[in-house]
């Protein structure tokens, strides 16, 4: 019986071979665990003139990220390019229906479809993954529907996995807190502004200066939600003056702690099983 070790080996081979079998991506990069992993993959197995990584700016990711994601791309030695994008320009999203996510990556997809027609790269890739299967993802969706490949998903890599293999590597994002855009914070069927992406931004900016790295701040109208783990919900309330005095100056009426702690996509906590489970079933 093969080990774990060998598992995840065998898994790396696989990634490699779906990559070399492309001849040439364009690699929708944010600089997060999952796609910093699959650009240092895509490196090493294409070589960087047969990848592009291009990073998408918008009002939904903040500026932290996108300096991280620059500098990143640099250390691996890959071309990089920013371009800038709105999401609260494609019809439909502001309104933040439960497939919010479904536009903004149709939109992305858009924007990079065109680019790597026009240079030549034969597909866009990004970086879906093996446990995003059986998850409200409607982005999977939009990337079925426009040919866009996930590399990670198709091997069968996990979470852990990229964690483990990136730290391997040297990789500087292999425990870097999960991240998703800002406008994940706000409840569906909530508008989405610019404002409420800032104050969001701000709020969790000033959460991570405290030195809080895995943390989310969910905006319920004037209410902001704090969620980080479990195992640091004391050090928030050693602080909770503090806390609360700058969240009131962001522009926030109330500030609550989550007492169930952080969990990735926890708003998606509302919504009917059948609709959580809709993208499976469209993957199966």
């Amino acid at each position: 019986m093969a080990t774990i070790e060998q598992v995840i080996d065998q898994k790396y081979a696989k990634l490699g071979e779906i990559l070399q079998s492309m001849n040439k991506v364009v690699v929708a990069f944010s600089g997060g665990v999952d796609s910093a992993f699959l650009l240092k993959a895509a490196l090493e197995f294409m070589g960087k003139d047969r990848v592009l990584a291009i990073t998408a700016d918008s009002e939904t990711y903040p500026e932290r990220e996108k300096l991280e994601a620059i500098a990143l791309a640099g250390s691996l030695g890959a071309p990089h390019e920013v371009i800038h994008t709105s999401e609260l320009d494609i019809p439909g999203y502001a309104e933040n229906p439960t497939n919010r996510c479904y536009f903004c990556k149709n939109s992305l997809f858009d924007h990079l479809i065109p680019i790597a027609h026009a240079r030549g790269y034969e597909h866009v890739v990004f970086g879906a993954i093996a446990d995003d299967l059986g998850e409200h993802r409607p982005g999977l969706q939009a990337a079925h529907e426009r040919g866009v490949r996930a590399p990670l998903l198709e091997a069968g890599i996990k979470k852990s996995e990229i964690r483990h293999l990136s730290r391997k590597f040297g990789l500087a994002t292999w425990d870097k807190p999960s991240f998703a855009c800002l406008s994940s914070r706000i409840p569906y069927g909530e508008a989405i502004t610019a404002e409420k992406l800032s104050m969001i931004d701000r709020a969790e900016d000033f959460l991570i200066q405290l030195g809080f790295r895995q943390v989310r701040v969910r905006q319920h109208d004037t209410l902001a939600r704090i969620e980080v783990p479990a195992s640091e919900l004391a050090d928030v309330l050693a602080v909770a003056e503090t806390v609360h005095a700058k969240l009131k100056e962001i522009g926030y009426a109330y500030v609550t702690l989550d007492l169930k702690g952080y969990r990735s996509g926890s708003l998606n906590e509302v919504l009917a099983p059948q609709e959580q489970s809709v993208q499976a079933a469209a993957q199966a």
